[in-house]
């Protein structure tokens, strides 16, 4: 398996996860849990498929995915509801983070390995990594996060997809950029979350 397939499945999982914190606490159902996670999940990578004009998308593709979160969704929603109790404000903060540089990564990736420009590509990247997260909360009737909370997030990735590609450039080798990358864009977000640095 390509490390990018491994990071692509690390960011499914991740955005599953913050998608069954926020279903939960608006008490959905089963298929309400679901149904966020799995937007949550795939949202970014569908409208950058979409925009790629990359048929069939990958989770089509890749139907173990699909799978994989209805699985979770069916064995962790009974316990989901207790997890929302203990899980602290500080880890689902940490897994969006996370979510966000795997998932901009993966999508500054794939966009450059269709042989779209640089900048194309970098927004492709802030695309994949921000729009599932935005879904999540309109669909669970919230002000998208990346839109209210004042913090830098749609700029950590796209500083973070500008770093990745001129590593590219660089010809630095590709599993350390991806890494150095996604990890990058994490700890700048959560930077400005524990420093409470503000755009306005």
């Amino acid at each position: 398996m390509s490390l990018i397939k491994i990071i692509e499945i690390l960011a499914i999982l991740v955005g599953a996860f913050s998608g069954f914190i926020e279903a939960r606490s608006k008490r959905m159902d089963v298929v309400g849990v679901f149904t966020v996670a799995f937007i949550t999940a795939f949202g970014g990578g569908t409208l950058r498929d979409i925009l790629l004009d990359k048929r069939p998308l990958f989770w089509v593709t890749h139907d173990e995915y699909a799978i994989l979160i209805f699985v979770l969704a069916l064995t962790a929603a009974p316990a989901i509801r207790t997890l929302r109790k203990i899980v602290s404000e500080r880890l689902i903060v940490v897994a969006d983070a996370l979510g966000l540089g795997l998932f901009s990564i993966a999508g500054v990736s794939e966009a450059l390995a269709a042989g779209m420009p640089l900048f194309i590509s970098s927004m492709m990247g802030v695309i994949t990594g921000v729009f599932g997260g935005i879904l999540r909360d309109i669909v669970c009737n919230e002000v998208p996060m990346v839109l209210r909370d004042g913090k830098p997030y749609a700029i950590c990735s796209f500083v973070g997809c500008w770093v990745y590609l001129m590593l590219q450039r660089a010809d630095t080798p590709a599993d350390f950029s991806l890494w150095f990358s996604a990890m990058l864009i994490s700890a700048l977000r959560l930077a400005a979350w524990a420093k409470d640095v503000k755009l306005n």
